[in-house]
């Protein structure tokens, strides 16, 4: 019985302590998720341009426009497309802040039938790269009809 109220004062004493020494220790504030970030933020009008229809071997161009909402330089690192059947243009300019700039995808359109192609952004905004798309059907040419004499 002595033994059983000796654990039981022993289990007690401990547990106390060690409620108490996590209550004593300090933790560093939360931050405020409304907290303002500094540098430059990136921001996409869109991310997936459809082109829908468009005939075999006339190239079409897709535009999508970076804005910078932060409130430093903006600068794209980092611009490849999926395939060289898309022709990318970008200006290597860093794009001030709440400023934009444009960037000009446009796809051969030498093959038909469906198609989707990224272009992989990386700027100084966010170590995370942002995927574009583009997609869209390519309709075949109509070959004409043989003349007959």
């Amino acid at each position: 019985m002595k033994k059983t109220a000796f654990l039981a004062i022993l289990l007690f004493v401990s547990t106390s302590v060690a409620v108490l020494a996590q209550a004593t220790v300090s933790h560093p504030p939360a931050k405020d998720s409304q907290e303002k970030k500094s540098g430059p933020v990136a921001v996409f009008d869109k991310t997936i341009n459809d082109y829908g229809n468009i005939d075999q071997g006339i190239p079409k161009t897709a535009e999508f426009t970076l804005t910078n909402n932060g409130d430093e330089p903006l600068l794209i690192s980092y611009a490849k497309a999926s395939c060289g059947c898309t022709n990318l243009k970008y200006s290597n300019e860093p794009i001030l802040p709440k400023k934009s700039t444009t960037i000009s995808v446009t796809y051969n359109a030498a093959a038909p039938g469906p198609f989707i192609k990224t272009i992989t952004i990386q700027t100084n905004a966010s170590e995370t790269r942002v995927v574009l798309q583009i997609k869209g059907i390519v309709v075949k040419k109509e070959e004409p009809a043989p003349e007959t004499n």
